[in-house]
């Protein structure tokens, strides 16, 4: 009986000889590589988690950086002022009330001076739009006299009223008007927040290392008041120093004012003091402005004076007085202490200036106490001086150099 088709067994085609039949797929299905680790769903959602933390990391400290600023600048003047509100406190009186008298007597003195500053300035800018026809005479008599023309007063306020340019400027200025007030209001709205935050950091200072110290174990505990004793420390004498350098400043060009019989000569000293000190990078040229302009309303030589007078002192001050005063009083090199005012200029600008050297000598004093020192061997060089019998040693070696040269000479020639 010849089989159903049901039935009929499917015999694979005979292959030629000396060839093997097609393999065919693995018993299971699919083939083993085309399947996916297990692990790789949860590590690409992991990394896609990581990358979107770093984003949103970036764009948070971008947007906080300003705050972040105003917070450091705050933490330092909170360390300058510690030593005063701690002997006050120290003395019975309760800590929150020792800040706010430091801070009451900081902002009377700073409101005073600068009451001071402003009426006297106003006085001067007053002065000086009253004498400006009689300056512009003097300028177009020199012009005529020197140049041979025949300028007047008259045709030049004439040309500068019907001008574009005093057209456009007048349009730019209205239009700023708004930026400014805004950047004013932004200035004291950032000056108001360091001033809070350094009056917490400073009333609270106690509570603050207790709350740090908490969850630390005893030896690093140890370590961190360790750490914040010296930025104290090094913080009151960078602050030293500066008080010191604008009383020194402050007293030069009082000299020099006096001796040209420039009105106002303490204010305008006292302003040159500070301003020259504590504003970084743009506080010289801020500081002998003013006086400038004031001695020109006495005699345009006498401005003169004063600007050979700001640059030569700035030079003496920068190269001979700052380097020592640094190293007495916050005990940093001279060279680490420009260096470190360098970095911290390329990295927070202004900020990073101020703060640079007190940040430096803080870092600077803590790590010093973990690296181990020895006693330096009673060696001449030591000291910058040579040995007695280097000079005849190294002769010896030039010579025993010399007839080795000379012997390789006749060797190679024979």
């Amino acid at each position: 009986m010849a089989p159903t088709d049901e039935t009929a067994q499917v015999t694979p085609e005979a292959s030629p000889p000396g060839t093997t039949p097609p393999a065919g797929p693995p018993a299971g299905g699919a083939a083993s590589g085309s399947r996916m680790p297990r692990w790789l769903p949860r590590a690409m959602v992991l990394a896609l988690a990581l990358y979107a933390c770093f984003q949103f990391g970036s764009w948070a400290f971008q947007q906080l950086t300003g705050l972040l600023i105003n917070i450091l600048i705050a933490f330092f003047l909170a360390l300058a002022i510690e030593p005063a509100v701690s002997r006050m406190a120290t003395r019975g009186m309760r800590r929150g009330l020792a800040t706010a008298i430091v801070f009451f007597a900081v902002m009377i003195a700073s409101a005073g001076f600068v009451t001071l500053l402003g009426s006297m300035l106003a006085g001067q800018i007053i002065n000086i739009v009253e004498d400006f026809p009689r300056y512009l005479d003097q300028v177009i008599n020199w012009v005529n006299s020197t140049f041979n023309t025949e300028l007047s007063r008259l045709d030049i306020q004439d040309s500068l009223v019907h001008s574009d340019w005093l057209r456009k400027y007048v349009q730019n200025s209205a239009t700023g008007v708004l930026d400014v007030s805004a950047q004013v209001l932004g200035g004291l709205f950032q000056l108001l927040t360091i001033a809070l935050f350094s009056f917490y950091f400073a009333a609270d200072g106690p509570r603050l290392r207790r709350a740090l110290c908490s969850v630390l174990p005893p030896a690093r505990q140890a370590e961190v008041l360790r750490a914040w004793e010296i930025a104290v420390d090094k913080t009151g004498g960078y602050i030293y120093s500066r008080g010191l350098m604008a009383l020194i400043s402050g007293a030069a060009h009082y000299v020099l004012l006096a001796t040209l019989d420039i009105p106002n000569a303490p204010v305008l000293a006292v302003w040159v003091g500070l301003v020259s000190q504590f504003i970084p990078t743009i506080g010289t040229y801020l500081a002998g402005a003013l006086p400038m302009l004031i001695a020109f309303t006495v005699n345009p030589w006498y401005a003169l004076w004063v600007f050979i007078f700001v640059v030569v002192y700035q030079q003496f001050e920068n190269y001979m007085l700052q380097p020592k005063l640094t190293e007495k009083t916050v005990d940093i090199h001279p060279a680490v202490a420009f260096g470190s005012v360098v970095a911290g200029t390329a990295l927070m600008g202004a900020v990073g200036a101020l703060i640079a050297i007190p940040a430096v000598a803080t870092l600077q004093a803590f790590l010093g106490a973990y690296v181990k020192r020895y006693d330096v061997t009673d060696d001449p060089r030591v000291h910058g001086h040579r040995r007695r019998g280097s000079g005849v040693a190294l002769a010896r070696v030039r010579r025993l150099l010399g007839r080795r040269t000379g012997t390789g000479a006749e060797d190679a020639s024979a």
